[in-house]
């Protein structure tokens, strides 16, 4: 089974890997219905879903009638100012025909503008809290990509006590330098205040290119090779109190849980020298100042 850690300060027990609903979002009920099933059948007892994936919080319902207390559930909204926010939360509500989220997220807080309206007076953040105080939700959370992410979710935790992160985190990403430091800074921040951290792209191997011909189930080329996927999951795993939120690819699915599933703590022997040799030939998924955007 998936290995299990609290999420932070929310008093729930999560499996560490997050199902990531992105993937249901174009399905067909059946094909979700059967998804979720072999998400559940792992152990995995946290959804990640949002409001701009797709119909995937409409493919949620139908599990939700039943197992809503056996799932932690988190969504998020794009939107920034407080009315927006709220209509975006209540939406949430009634397309999984659910009473409450455990997590509210401000997706992809990554862009000093939108940090701006988000905190200011009306903005999102007090529109969050409201709607926690009127129990719609029971935390908020801040997610976000590119190679600033680490640095605006410091700036958000000074704002704000959110109760989770959400940022990249692979061998290639950290390599850069900036990167690397902030997020450690992240890393120790959340560590000392009990906020969960979630962590995306692990499998990730590069931007497509035009002369890809792999099926294309996620804005990104990810690996592929079992073992591939095996170092890179153990890659996060290995790292205290990480969670890893599953590729929107659903065919990786099972590698996913299988890579997770062999996870061993302490037993990562020669692992960074492999996964080296694995990125050999991919690419950072953002560059700094070029490409820190998810479909540039």
């Amino acid at each position: 089974m998936i290995p299990t850690l609290a999420f932070g300060n929310t008093g729930h027990e999560s499996s560490r890997i997050i199902f990531g609903a992105a993937a249901i979002g174009g399905m067909r009920q059946e094909k979700a219905d059967s998804t979720i099933e072999m998400v559940r059948n792992a152990g995995i007892n946290h959804f990640d879903v949002a409001a701009s994936y797709g119909d995937a919080e409409l493919r949620l319902a139908p599990f939700l009638k039943d197992h809503r207390s056996e799932v932690f559930l988190a969504s998020k909204t794009g939107d920034r100012d407080g009315a927006a926010t709220r209509k975006s939360i209540e939406t949430s509500l009634e397309r999984m025909q659910i009473e409450q989220l455990d997590l509210i997220q401000f997706h992809n807080l990554a862009q000093d503008a939108d940090w701006d309206t988000v905190m200011s007076p009306g903005g999102a953040l007090e529109a969050a809290i409201k709607a926690k105080e009127e129990g719609l939700v029971r935390f908020i959370g801040v997610t976000g990509h590119g190679t600033r992410i680490a640095e605006m979710h410091l700036k958000s935790l000074n704002q704000y006590d959110f109760a989770s992160v959400l940022l990249p985190y692979n061998h290639s990403t950290l390599q850069e330098n900036q990167y690397r430091e902030e997020f450690e800074r992240l890393y120790q921040l959340c560590e000392e205040k009990n906020i969960a951290m979630q962590t995306i792209k692990s499998i990730a191997r590069r931007r497509w290119q035009d002369d890809d011909e792999s099926p294309r189930f996620s804005w990104y080329e990810p690996f592929r090779d079992d073992d591939v996927i095996e170092r890179a999951v153990h890659y996060v795993l290995r790292r205290k109190n990480l969670f890893l939120n599953s590729s929107s690819d659903a065919t990786l699915f099972p590698k996913i849980i299988a890579a997770a599933e062999s996870f061993t703590a302490g037993n990562d022997d020669g692992l960074e020298e492999q996964i080296t040799r694995d990125n050999a030939d991919g690419e950072p998924l953002f560059v700094r100042g070029v490409s820190d955007d998810v479909r540039v």
